[in-house]
């Protein structure tokens, strides 16, 4: 069965519609949201290792761009008939068979065998450790199926990044707190921004029986659990300040104003008013990224 599509709708587009399409269900330019750590990590680890490789640079983002895309393809492709029964997301290229099954699992076949392949490219580490990412990434959208921890699960999926990226330099685990810091951090923010989106759906996942943070918790309960998770991020960012010599005053302005946004993305949402939603998962934790990441990258190179 190729779609979701209903007796009366349109049939799948052609080819080139559906790369479009599928570029815009998986939403490739939220790449922003991980990519950023992942070259900070790698421009901390080219500082420890007092060298800079183009060739590692390119292969580096390669990996990341594919992870990713693999990772939104899968889910996109798992949850088309979840997304079917949600208002939210009924409109969805998928549940609405604008793009056909086969064409996403080609993608997600595709994005993988690229990830792997750029994981050679750097170091044989890196090859050794491309399945059990992939793992790890492949497995997320069942996760929402049988346990709360499912926004822990995506946070782990992104905060794996940090730690490739430095293995990608380094060719081992030499240095490994600095990335896991990072890593660290980067899993606890994603995992708390995703319990804000999560707060959309909440009737939808508790009438599909389904795991999510607000669903057990309630949206109160979800986003005060988003508030501790974001806290706990920013100490392990600021651990990072106190013990690694190679950031100084270039983080420490992005360890502000990162901090900042995230107290402002709290402040625009509340168990009454989730309008904003929106605003505080895209807008601002893309600033959170692309601040605090290039800051970093600049502290490295300085």
């Amino acid at each position: 069965m190729e779609g979701l599509r209903t007796a009366g709708s349109p049939g799948p587009l052609p080819f080139l519609s559906q790369v479009r399409e599928t570029a815009e269900m998986i939403k490739i330019g939220h790449s922003v949201f991980a990519l950023p750590f992942a070259v900070a990590s790698m421009a901390l680890a080219m500082r420890a290792e007092g060298r800079w490789s183009l060739r590692a640079t390119i292969w580096i983002v390669v990996c990341a761009v594919a992870a990713r895309t693999a990772a939104m393809a899968q889910n996109r492709l798992l949850d088309a008939r979840l997304d079917a029964g949600n208002p939210r997301t009924a409109g969805r290229a998928l549940p609405a068979g604008r793009v056909t099954r086969g064409f996403v699992v080609a993608l997600v076949l595709a994005s993988s065998a690229a990830f792997v392949a750029g994981a050679g490219q750097l170091n044989r580490l890196c090859l050794l450790l491309s399945p059990a990412v992939l793992l790890v990434l492949l497995a997320y959208p069942y996760a929402k199926r049988f346990t709360a921890l499912c926004h822990l699960w995506l946070g782990v999926s992104l905060g794996l990044s940090p730690l490739g990226a430095w293995v990608a330099v380094r060719g081992s685990f030499e240095g490994i707190a600095t990335p896991l810091l990072l890593g660290g951090a980067v899993t606890l923010w994603t995992a708390g921004f995703d319990l804000i989106y999560a707060c959309q759906d909440v009737a939808h996942d508790r009438a599909a029986g389904l795991f999510s943070g607000p669903a057990r918790l309630g949206v109160a309960g979800a986003l005060r659990l988003s508030v501790a998770l974001h806290v706990a991020c920013f100490a392990l960012l600021a651990l990072l300040y106190a013990v690694n010599p190679d950031v100084s005053w270039a983080y420490g302005i992005g360890l502000v104003a990162a901090g900042a946004l995230l107290v402002y993305e709290h402040s625009i949402v509340s168990p009454g008013d989730l309008s904003r939603v929106d605003t505080a998962f895209f807008t601002l934790n893309g600033l959170v990224s692309l601040v605090l990441g290039g800051l970093t990258v600049a502290d490295a190179f300085l």
